[in-house]
């Protein structure tokens, strides 16, 4: 957001001050850009604020159906919902307990209430001790695995459409904590429910780039 800021400052000081000597050597066409450039900017920044305050209030919502069954976040990534694996699943196994299914409706209701227009990406992770008593070749199958079918929960018993919907286990390589604790592995046993945001930051700061190449 500073970022645009900055740029939109920049433009405009161009434009109104002494400044505006080098701009104005640009052609008619650059500086049409430029001002296109410079509005579409400020689109996408009440856009993606927009949105953000609509991230911020599906997250109150889901903490209070949710009651500490996970937690909530938002981030650059977008939404994130983050399900301990024990919530989810037994010990080693990959199928989702009915005990899940519950919490699992909680988020569908919101996500059909609130967010019927976004794309959501679903995350399997583990700790990095390695499998020795499941059928499973690695904890990338398992993570993969689980985030698989918790995709076809949502798609099968949430009615969301497989088109907006994607799946990918990371294994062990995005802790987010220590794994040389218990306590630690636990937190990295996990799936994260990603509603992702339609205007994200990189869509942003590639506008930004072009704008600044411009005013080179």
């Amino acid at each position: 957001m500073k970022k645009i800021v900055v740029l939109l400052l920049l433009i405009s000081v161009f434009m109104t001050t002494g400044c505006a000597i080098s701009f104005y050597k640009k052609s008619p066409k650059d500086k049409a850009k430029i001002e296109e450039l410079s509005s579409e900017l400020e689109r996408l920044a009440q856009l993606r604020e927009e949105e953000k305050n609509q991230f911020e209030e599906m997250k109150r919502e889901l903490q209070k159906k949710l009651r500490g069954q996970a937690s909530v976040d938002v981030d650059e990534r977008g939404l994130v919902i983050t399900l301990a694996d024990n919530i989810l699943f037994d010990s080693g196994k990959a199928r989702v307990k009915e005990d899940a299914y519950p919490v699992l409706n909680k988020i569908i209701t919101v996500i059909n209430e609130k967010a019927s227009d976004k794309n959501i990406g679903i995350e399997g992770h583990t700790d990095n001790m390695p499998i020795t008593h499941s059928s499973w070749k690695s904890n990338r199958e398992l993570s993969t695995a689980r985030a698989n079918n918790v995709y076809h929960y949502l798609v099968d018993e949430g009615r969301l459409s497989p088109s907006r919907l994607t799946t990918i286990g990371y294994s062990e390589f995005k802790p987010v904590a220590t794994n040389d604790t218990k306590e630690g592995r636990a937190k990295n046993r996990r799936v994260e429910i990603v509603i992702l945001p339609q205007y994200p930051k990189k869509s942003i700061d590639e506008l930004e780039k072009m704008g600044e190449d411009r005013l080179k």
